[in-house]
C-alpha cells in the first residue's frame, strides 16, 4: 500500500511562450487536507487540469494509490477517484437537487428507466451528511452559493472519491456557508477522504490543513507540517519577497465631492440609499453577504433600474438608464464577476483593455488604430504587471489574477473620474492584492475617486479612508477612519443591525 493516495512525480507542462509546470512534484496522503497557494499564474490551475485529465503533461507522473495513471479525459480522472469543485461551479440550475447530483451517473432499474426513487434517497442521505437538510427535489438554482458547492461536494462523495479538490472554494460564500464548507471538510477527512485545499485565503489554511504546499512560477518551492508556516513565512515563499505591508493605504488630500447619492431606492432591493464619495479618497461598502452592495453599484452605474432617488457627478445632476450613459458620465464598475461580465474571454488581451472605450481608439472615422491599440496595450501589461506570453494571448488562457488585471486595465482606459471596485481582490493572490491596492492608490493620487465593495474587513479597513456600512438593503452607518468606531468590532455590529450611537 502506498505512502500516498495521488502523487505527482517531477511533472511539465508547456504552452507556446510559457512553461506553466516546471519538474513539479506533490505528495497528499491518505485523509490529509493538504493546502496548495501560490500566486497567480503560479501553476496551480495547470496542475490542477492535469490531475483532473483537462490537459496531458509533457512530462511526469501521476500516482494513485501507487500505480501509475495517464488520464486522456475527465472520466479516466474520475474513475481513480479523482473530484474536483471547481470555483467556477459546475450546476445546471434548472434541474433538481437529484439530478445535479447524478448528472451523467444516473441509477436505472432492472429496466431502462431512471431508479428515481433510488436516487433521491440516496441524495438526501449524502445531502444530509454534508449538513444539508433541503428538498432535494427543489431546482438547484433556487439556493444559494452555499447549497450549490455542496451540491457539488455531493457529486465527488457520490463518486466515491479518494481525493477531492476545492479550487477557491470560499470565494463566493458568506461566513456561516465557510464554516459549514470547514466542517464538510473536516467531517470528509475523518472518513479518510483526502481534499487537496487550494486557496489565497492564508487563515482558511491555518485553520483547516494538515500541510501545505507552496508553488510559484510553475515549480515546486516548499511543502511543510501547517505548525511550522506563519503568514510571513508562507508569503515569503510564495512571492520569493517580503510583503511588510499588505495594506498600503496612502492617505491624499480629501477633494470635492465626485459622486452624490440620495434616496436611491429600487424596490425589493435597496431602500433608501444616500452617501457621498470624495475625490482623492477610497469610500469602502462593507455588509454581509445579501446586504444589497452589489446591487447599489449595479444601480449607479445604469445597469440595473432605479425607482426612486437622484444621483449627481461633480454636483451635476444625472440619470444612468444604462452602462453606456454611465461610462460617458465619467464611471467604471469593476464587477465582482470578471469572466461573466467583465471580459470577454474568447477575445485576446489587446482587445479585452479597450472594449470600454472602443472609439477612443479609433482612428478619424471608425476604423481602430492597431498602433495605438499595441501602445497602450503593452503599457496596461507592464504597468499591471499582467503576466501573459503577450497582449495577442487569448484571456481565458490566463490565471485568475492576471484576468483581474486585465478588467483593470480596461476601465483604466476610459479615463473615468469615478471608479467603483467590486470585490477587486476575490480569488488572486496576496502578491497580486498589493498590486490592486497600488493601483487605487494612485488613482487616488489622481484626484480621481475610488469606491471598493469588499467581503473582507482587513481589506475594508486597511484601504478605506471612509466605509458605509449596509444591510437588507439599506445604510446603517457611516464611518470615517479617524473615528472611534472604525475598527472591525463597530463595523460589524452595524452589519449585523446594531446601531453605533449608542456606544
Amino acid at each position: 500500500m502506498s505512502e500516498y493516495v495521488v502523487e505527482i512525480k517531477n511533472m511539465t507542462k508547456r504552452f507556446p511562450g510559457v512553461v506553466a509546470l516546471r519538474d513539479m512534484s506533490l505528495q497528499i496522503k491518505p485523509g490529509e487536507i493538504h493546502g496548495l497557494i501560490g500566486e497567480n499564474g503560479a501553476g496551480k490551475s495547470t496542475l490542477i487540469k492535469a490531475l483532473t485529465g483537462v490537459h496531458r503533461a509533457d512530462e511526469g507522473q501521476i500516482f494513485v494509490d501507487g500505480r501509475e495513471c495517464k488520464f486522456a479525459n475527465p472520466n479516466q480522472s474520475k474513475a481513480a477517484g479523482i473530484a474536483c469543485v471547481y470555483q467556477e461551479l459546475n450546476i445546471v440550475k434548472l434541474l433538481s437537487v437529484t439530478d445535479n447530483i447524478f448528472i451523467n451517473n444516473h441509477l436505472k432499474n432492472k429496466g431502462c428507466f431512471l431508479d428515481y426513487r433510488s436516487m433521491k434517497q440516496k441524495a438526501r442521505e449524502i445531502m444530509h451528511f454534508l449538513g444539508q437538510d433541503l428538498d432535494i427535489n427543489k431546482p438547484a438554482g433556487t439556493f444559494g452559493m452555499g447549497v450549490q458547492q455542496m451540491i457539488e461536494i455531493a457529486k465527488a462523495v457520490l463518486l466515491d472519491a479518494k481525493l477531492i479538490i476545492m479550487d477557491e472554494p470560499t470565494s463566493s460564500l458568506g461566513e456561516k456557508e465557510v464554516d459549514q464548507l470547514m466542517k464538510t471538510c473536516r467531517d470528509l477527512k475523518n472518513r479518510g477522504i483526502a481534499i487537496l485545499f487550494v486557496s489565497h485565503k492564508l487563515e482558511e489554511l491555518f485553520l483547516l490543513c494538515d500541510r501545505v504546499t507552496v508553488m510559484r512560477d510553475g515549480e515546486h518551492i516548499a511543502t511543510d507540517e501547517i505548525g511550522s508556516w506563519t503568514n510571513e513565512t508562507l508569503i515569503t515563499a510564495m512571492v520569493g519577497r517580503s510583503l511588510d505591508n499588505m495594506y498600503p493605504k496612502v492617505v491624499c488630500e480629501k477633494g470635492a465631492c465626485a459622486l452624490k447619492a440620495e434616496h436611491l431606492t429600487e424596490y425589493g432591493v435597496i431602500r433608501d440609499v444616500s452617501f457621498e464619495a470624495y475625490r482623492g479618497q477610497i469610500l469602502g461598502f462593507a455588509g454581509l453577504v445579501g446586504a444589497g452592495r452589489t446591487e447599489t453599484m449595479r444601480a449607479i452605474f445604469g445597469a440595473d433600474p432605479l425607482d426612486e432617488g437622484q444621483l449627481w457627478i461633480d454636483g451635476k445632476p444625472v440619470h444612468l438608464k444604462s452602462p453606456r450613459q454611465a461610462i460617458r458620465s465619467g464611471v467604471a464598475f469593476l464587477t465582482e464577476d470578471r469572466k461573466g461580465q467583465g471580459l470577454v474571454l474568447a477575445q485576446p488581451v489587446r482587445t479585452n483593455l479597450i472594449l470600454a472605450n472602443m472609439k477612443g481608439f479609433c482612428r478619424k472615422g471608425c476604423f481602430l488604430d492597431e498602433k495605438r491599440i499595441r501602445e497602450s496595450g503593452e503599457k496596461n501589461v507592464s504597468a499591471l504587471r499582467i503576466k501573459t506570453p503577450s497582449i495577442n494571448e487569448i484571456v481565458g488562457q490566463l490565471s485568475g489574477g492576471n484576468q483581474q488585471k486585465v478588467v483593470i486595465g480596461k476601465w483604466i482606459n476610459t479615463d473615468a473620474e469615478v471608479y467603483i471596485f467590486d470585490e477587486p481582490t476575490r480569488g488572486i493572490d496576496v502578491g497580486a492584492k498589493v498590486e490592486v491596492y497600488h493601483v487605487m492608490n494612485d488613482l487616488a493620487k489622481q484626484g480621481k475617486c475610488v469606491i471598493m465593495v469588499s467581503s473582507e474587513m482587513p481589506e475594508i479597513l486597511g484601504m478605506s479612508d471612509r466605509v458605509v456600512v449596509m444591510r437588507e438593503g439599506r445604510v446603517m452607518a457611516t464611518v470615517d477612519r479617524d473615528s472611534r468606531h472604525f475598527n472591525q468590532e463597530s463595523l460589524m455590529k452595524a452589519a449585523w443591525g446594531g446601531s453605533l450611537d449608542d456606544e
